[in-house]
């Protein structure tokens, strides 16, 4: 695997592994400040996929405690889902730079080196959560999903579901032994097929690697904040798993009585009805005064179910942001919610090859190509950063929307509007965990 783009003057690049986690545990200690322990981190599994952990070290001047001044990683997606469709991706993660080597490059050399590594392994796509909202547009990442963050008052009223009823409902400990399989297959299926309807949900990445598993599950009591060990609600029906959700409670005593929390981790449903008996449980936890789904997609069900949303404080927050690595390949990739026959004149400093006019075409739902064009950018139909398509490439921007704000130029009259509507889609981007 490469290592020879060049780092700034005075550092070099080096392939980690886990003999490095110590290293990789206190950098990240000193870029995302926290209260956990780094010995107390290190008891507990990495989610780092090693071959894909590389460090930047200084050549002379010492890195701070004698490790490392940055790093970054990705985790493997081989099937990241895109409307219609999977592309792998790399999961860009745990990028930080020792406060003492900011303002030298760093992090610019490292996010060239990750895109280049991408072309090698033939990932057209990259996608992150990002810690700083200004940080990744200048390398041509698009803002592709957001996400709700709700509380809601317990006892909240939900509309009825036919065959809700029908469910039985389980609430136990959270083990990995017994509820892995459980967790994943529900969750594969609710991306692949959203409330049963056959369209897939963009940006729904699973945790596929053994390393994401294994922490995804570690439950160290580091990480609680002081709520109880992780609790799991299952709905089924007819003995199937239909949707689960993964919760911690905390209970505080008050003059008035009891205070307490229901932190909903995850939660995730195969249909509307199952999804009406697994909020019909969390919402009217004994001791509870409220609940906090941590992440829902915009047009989750719960957000319909509740008779009064407006009690529920709802806030939007960014989610997926992606990268497009390999631009004809990420293009046709992907399917479209209605036909398309356009010309995309396109700039990306940063990787030249995407650059230049691309004739996008297909059919509604059906197979696409993109090829490059023998036209001139002043008369293709649309002209846009390739951080726009990256913003719209999921199916929850409109590149209308990304034209109001004088982001894409409209050259050919109606092209924005076929375009705009083709490129979105049924359901809404977003992942249900933070990678």
């Amino acid at each position: 695997m490469i290592l020879d783009a060049p780092a700034p003057a005075g550092y070099r690049f080096r392939q980690l592994t886990a003999d490095d986690r110590r290293a990789v545990t206190h950098l990240d200690s000193w870029a995302f400040p926290s209260p956990a322990d780094p010995d107390e981190i290190e008891k507990g599994p990495s989610p780092l996929t090693w071959d894909r952990v590389v460090g930047v070290e200084p050549d002379g001047e010492a890195a701070p405690d004698g490790g490392l001044a940055a790093l970054h990683a990705s985790y493997p997606f081989s099937r990241f889902p895109v409307p219609g469709g999977a592309l792998p991706t790399a999961g860009l993660t745990w990028v930080g730079v020792h406060p003492q080597h900011r303002r030298r490059g760093i992090a610019t050399a490292m996010i060239d080196l990750h895109l280049a590594r991408c072309r090698e392994r033939g990932e057209p796509l990259s996608a992150l959560f990002a810690a700083e909202y200004p940080i990744y547009g200048r390398f041509g990442y698009g803002k592709a999903a957001d996400d709700v963050r709700l509380t809601v008052p317990r006892g909240a009223a939900l509309r009825d579901v036919p065959g809700a009823a029908e469910h039985t409902v389980r609430i136990e400990h959270a083990d990995r032994g017994r509820h892995a399989a459980l967790v994943d297959t529900v969750h594969r299926a609710a991306g692949e097929s959203v409330g049963g309807t056959g369209i897939n949900r963009p940006g729904w990445a699973t945790r596929e690697s053994a390393e994401l598993q294994a922490s995804w599950w570690h439950d160290s009591t580091t990480f609680r904040g002081g709520q109880e060990s992780r609790r799991i609600v299952v709905v089924e029906r007819d003995g199937e798993p239909r949707g689960y959700a993964l919760l911690r409670r905390k209970l505080d005593w008050v003059p008035t009585g009891t205070d307490g929390t229901v932190n909903v981790l995850e939660a995730v449903a195969l249909d509307a009805a199952a999804s009406r008996a697994l909020w019909g449980v969390l919402l009217d936890l004994d001791l509870m005064t409220e609940t906090k789904p941590f992440i829902l997609a915009p047009d989750d069900p719960l957000l319909v179910l509740l008779r009064n949303p407006r009690a529920a404080g709802q806030r939007r927050v960014d989610n997926v942001w992606i990268r497009l690595v390999d631009l004809p390949t990420a293009l046709a990739g992907r399917r479209y919610a209605a036909g398309i026959d356009t010309t995309l004149a396109v700039t990306d400093a940063r990787l030249p090859d995407n650059a230049g006019v691309w004739h996008l075409r297909a059919a509604p739902f059906g197979a696409a190509t993109c090829e490059r064009a023998d036209t001139a950018p002043s008369e293709a139909d649309l002209a846009l950063d390739v951080r726009e398509l990256g913003a719209a490439y999921l199916g929850g921007t409109s590149l209308a929307g990304l034209a109001a704000a004088g982001l894409v130029d409209e050259r050919v009259p109606g092209a924005l509007a076929a375009a705009s509507t083709a490129f979105g889609w049924p359901v809404a981007p977003v992942c249900s965990w933070v990678f």
